[in-house]
């Protein structure tokens, strides 16, 4: 197990994954409360970046409330604000039809997109409770009408404290196979969210660590955007799936804990 606790303490901005790093569900990790207490006592500038879609960053912040951690909603930017921040550069003004929770479409809302079931400019999938066969056959029949499809971000599956489950990935899929469309997926690893991530941060790559448990978007993620890269072994990605990429973190960790020591 490489690790450099030194190198990743010394980094001026942090952008910190949440599902799996910091939270099961509803279930706070060994050490999250800490890295946030060493975060504020060191003045490190900190943005939790979740390629979850389903709650707006006050929802998140309330969360972290619930579970005894306060942060700032400032602190967090969603997959869904950056879809939102995409679709409004691509098509001003444009519509969507959307599989999702209010977190998305809270989103894509202050984005200035309408909902639209008949003839939207985009078909928006995010993770949520709300997919149903219904739901996906109007997906379906929309983008062969000519709809574009994104995803919220390409995540196959979620940690919860229940175990596994799927994430916007795998709810894209079946679109994906009915219409023979590939989707655009915003969130990480697409560069794009880092580059709003660091703007956020009013940071550099140089100076900046992400720290996440999926080795196929949060690290992916870092190596891309050339940013120092730390996967935690509490989430998705375990010891043994390592070594089945072709790519390599630069620290592995057992959890955030250790960053506090």
């Amino acid at each position: 197990m490489t690790k450099n606790l030194d190198i990743i303490r010394s980094k001026r901005a942090f952008i910190i994954d949440m599902d799996g790093v910091i939270y099961h569900g509803n279930r706070l990790l060994k050490g999250a409360a800490e890295l946030v207490d060493w975060l504020n006592a060191n003045n490190k500038s900190y943005l939790f970046l979740t390629n979850s879609s389903e709650r707006s960053p006050i929802e998140l912040s309330q969360k972290l409330a619930r579970l005894g951690i306060s942060v700032e909603p400032e602190h967090f930017y969603t997959s869904a604000l950056a879809t939102a921040s995409f679709l409004a550069a691509q098509k001003p003004g444009g519509s969507v039809y959307v599989i999702g929770e209010p977190g998305l479409i809270a989103a894509l809302y202050d984005a200035g997109f309408t909902m639209n079931n008949i003839n939207p400019d985009y078909v928006v999938v995010g993770e949520g409770r709300g997919y149903s066969l219904e739901a996906l056959e109007r997906a379906v029949k929309l983008v062969l009408q000519g709809a574009r499809l994104i995803g919220t971000n390409p995540d196959l599956s979620g940690p919860t404290e229940d175990g596994i489950v799927p994430a916007c990935g795998a709810l894209v899929a079946p679109i994906e196979l009915a219409t023979g469309k590939k989707a655009y997926f915003v969130g990480k690893p697409n560069p794009l969210m880092m580059r709003h991530a660091l703007r956020r941060l009013n940071a550099r790559r140089e100076e900046t660590v992400i720290i996440g448990d999926r080795m196929d978007t949060d690290i992916v993620a870092g190596i891309e955007s050339e940013i120092e890269t730390v996967l935690v072994l509490s989430g998705v990605t375990g010891p043994l799936d390592i070594a089945t990429y072709a790519y390599q973190p630069r620290h592995i960790l057992d959890g955030v804990f250790e960053i506090v020591g």
